[in-house]
């Protein structure tokens, strides 16, 4: 796509299914496809699935520029190719702010955005600096703010920051579980870089988020840090179709700490909206 490779996973079509679900990882340089190809799986019975591993992020290419306009531009490349008419587009964390910039962009290839722990600007940075170093767990404010604002060295130091963050994305920790997951994340420093030292300074779109008139279902953790409860209710205080849900027992995944009833949400929400556009 646009002269990388994308990898991606597709639970391909059949005829009983209402619509095609695209996600959009988080954690530019730090993820991939895989948690949410895991999480939304039970979907499959009523949605198609596809989720992919954005340019230089897990096993995709790597290429600049890492601008949200490309993000951007990749994803309508990877729905025209497989030729998947409109979508919904589930954005979590980063990707939800890429999901919006994607509905600015291309509204007309949308049926509904469904968003989880994101923001539409970067307002709520130094909040979740704050939450982090007024925590229980030892911080190292300079990795932090380097970590934050882009400066990370290489992967080795890129690991070494997240993992003293790690404990606070859930509600209830897992030290075990958090090491393993530690073990496999594919860092890769350029593509974060890229992310928190240009796109994030300048990311604000709480002024065109009334452009956005498809269903939005902004959904969130009550006790996510990062990008905390209050980026959710601007969001859907400013989308003129958006619906909020809070889920009282998680962090920064509810699609992982609450997933049965995380799951339900979506269905319903997804039913409701799209009969009442094929009525």
């Amino acid at each position: 796509m646009n002269g990388v490779k994308l990898v991606y996973d597709d639970s391909g079509a059949s005829a009983n299914q209402k619509a095609t679900i695209v996600t959009l990882h988080g954690g530019p340089g730090m993820s991939s496809r895989n948690g949410d190809w895991a999480a939304f799986q039970p979907l499959t019975d009523e949605f198609r699935l596809i989720s992919y591993d954005q340019r230089g992020n897990g096993q995709s290419q790597g290429g600049e520029p890492y601008s949200h306009a490309q993000f951007v531009a990749d994803l309508e490349a990877l729905r025209v190719q497989l030729d998947l008419g409109k979508i919904i587009v589930l954005g979590g964390s980063y990707g939800g702010f890429l999901a919006l910039e994607y509905a600015l962009a291309h509204p007309q290839n949308l049926q509904a955005v469904i968003l989880r722990d994101t923001a539409a600007s970067n307002r709520f940075q130094d909040t979740s600096k704050k939450r982090a170093m007024d925590s229980e767990f030892p911080m190292d404010e300079d990795s932090l703010d380097r970590m934050f604002s882009g400066q990370m060295r290489d992967d080795d130091d890129f690991r070494a920051s997240f993992a003293q963050i790690q404990p606070l994305y859930t509600v209830e920790r897992d030290p075990a579980a958090e090491a393993e997951r530690l073990s496999k994340i594919p860092f890769r420093y350029q593509t974060h870089n890229w992310a928190f030292s240009r796109n994030q300074p300048n990311y604000d779109v709480v002024d065109r988020l009334k452009e956005i008139g498809v269903p939005v279902l902004v959904t969130v953790g009550r006790h996510d840090w990062i990008t905390p409860l209050e980026a959710s209710e601007e969001l859907a205080a400013h989308l003129p179709n958006g619906e909020l849900v809070v889920f009282d027992h998680s962090g920064h995944s509810p699609q992982l700490e609450e997933q049965p009833l995380y799951l339900q949400t979506v269905r319903e929400f997804l039913v409701r909206h799209l009969s009442a556009v094929n009525a």
